[in-house]
């Protein structure tokens, strides 16, 4: 009889500890399947000129960031500053404009400005999907041979530059 009371209260109380577990992890720290292998290709029309290709290789060679983002995105339109100030520091960055037109994102680097080498414009969303992005911004690091070795979804805080991207960064560079 005791027993048939007690399995209820073990299972309320397992379920509790698995909430509790739940609510004490970050929702931004969620891996990535890709992290340590080769970046997706792709091969897309550059957003500033449709003329011009930018694929996967051409961020080969040195480690770089390649940001995921869109002018209809307002933490983008947040974090754009955190770029400008990666880039000041050196690092390469790429864009890939995820799900947007052509003129709002151009008309969104006139309004904040350009701190990419080259964009992207992946309009329909496909190459993101490959990346796995679900929202904007996301953010990858991918080292000189092409792998991704670090993955930020969200906006890039000045924390964030300081404990993780440029540490990374610096490190990756070293190596090639």
């Amino acid at each position: 009889m005791k027993l048939r009371f007690l399995i209820p209260l073990v299972a309320f109380i397992a379920l509790v500890g698995l909430l509790f577990v739940g609510l004490s992890l970050d929702p931004r720290e969620i891996p990535s399947p890709l992290i340590g292998k080769e970046a997706p290709g792709f091969d897309l029309p550059e957003l500033r000129n449709e003329e011009v290709r930018f694929a996967r290789e051409d961020m080969l060679g040195k480690p770089a960031l390649l940001n995921v983002w869109a002018s209809w995105c307002v933490t983008c339109r947040q974090e754009h500053p955190m770029l400008a100030e990666l880039r000041r520091a050196g690092v390469p960055i790429y864009g890939l404009n995820y799900k947007d037109t052509r003129s709002d994102a151009l008309r969104f680097l006139g309004q904040f400005g350009d701190p990419y080498d080259a964009i992207g414009f992946d309009e329909s969303g496909l190459v993101g999907i490959d990346y796995g992005v679900y929202a904007t911004p996301e953010t990858f690091l991918i080292d000189s041979n092409g792998k991704i070795r670090f993955k930020h979804i969200g906006m890039i805080t000045p924390e964030v530059i300081e404990t993780r991207i440029l540490p990374l960064y610096r490190q990756l560079e070293a190596e090639t």
